[in-house]
């Protein structure tokens, strides 16, 4: 009875999404949902309006510290703006920009890397040097140089994010591209006279797919750092969005009187970056058939 049961394609389709799952990293992907949540629906869970400041409550401390207030749950900064409310709020300024970037970054990567690694010859060349020249440069100096000289403004942050990058997706896809293009159905697809942008469309980027989702999560974490630390800098997203990177750097005079001021948007950098780094790693090992057949 167990045997027709497994045989069933239903059963099959269970027993695949089981394995699948089963060392699934709970945490990490709850507090991503979460994250995303927030950064979607942000507006509906704030207890007040994360820009609005009260004079009368500054810097009030966490409600379960001496001097807290129920109303105000993480506390509030030096201008009496909520904490809680301000962190919700730049959950949605790191979503906007971590996944904006991820998506063009990783299709300029995906282009780059078909072109070079199917067409080869000096497209390959030329292609691979300009990649190596920007991943050879120092990406947070010339992030803060950039930002510098565009201003700062979410549009140019993701302007600065995505031109620097691309080049690591297109690095890594590149392999997986020359790998791929010795295949048995892209030689076949050769000898039917296929196009050359047909066999990169549809033969050889659908077996790319995997590597490109394990690099954006992964990449999401490196995005919202990058962010973060342009804020933090006074050169990401202008005040007074709520953004984590210029909470923290709004805290950082304050870090013994009111530690919470920073300690709180540091905490939500740095369980988001974490989750995603998990996750990432959790994808590579689950979309590696090389993984997979261990």
């Amino acid at each position: 009875m167990e045997h027709i049961l497994t045989a069933l394609p239903w059963a099959r389709r269970l027993t695949q999404v089981r394995q699948i799952l089963r060392h699934v990293p709970v945490v990490s992907v709850l507090i991503l949902l979460v994250f995303i949540v927030f950064g979607i629906f942000g507006n509906y869970f704030m207890p007040h309006e994360a820009t609005k400041a009260h004079f009368g409550d500054v810097l009030t401390p966490p409600m379960w510290q001496e001097g807290g207030s129920a109303e105000y749950i993480l506390g509030t900064d030096h201008l009496g703006r909520d904490i809680l409310s301000r962190i919700i709020g730049g959950a949605t300024i790191s979503l906007e920009v971590g996944f904006i970037v991820i998506f063009f970054a990783g299709a300029l990567g995906v282009v780059v890397a078909l072109l070079s690694g199917y067409l080869g010859g000096r497209i390959d060349a030329v292609l691979m040097r300009i990649t190596d020249m920007f991943l050879s440069m120092p990406f947070l100096m010339i992030a803060i140089v950039l930002a510098a000289v565009l201003g700062a403004s979410t549009k140019n942050i993701i302007i600065v994010l995505v031109t620097l990058g691309w080049a690591g997706y297109a690095r890594v896809l590149r392999g997986e591209v020359l790998r791929i293009k010795e295949r048995d159905f892209v030689l076949l697809a050769r000898v039917a006279r296929c196009s050359k942008t047909r066999i990169m469309l549809r033969h050889i980027f659908p077996n790319i797919v995997n590597t490109l989702v394990v690099l954006g999560t992964l990449q999401l974490g490196q995005v919202i750092i990058a962010e973060s630390s342009l804020s933090f800098l006074g050169l990401g997203v202008p005040p007074p969005a709520p953004a984590w990177g210029s909470m923290v750097g709004d805290g950082r005079d304050l870090i013994f009187s009111a530690w919470w001021v920073s300690f709180f948007p540091g905490m939500a950098i740095l369980f988001v970056v974490m989750s995603t780094n998990l996750l990432g790693d959790w994808l590579r090992i689950r979309l590696d058939p090389k993984f997979r057949q261990l």
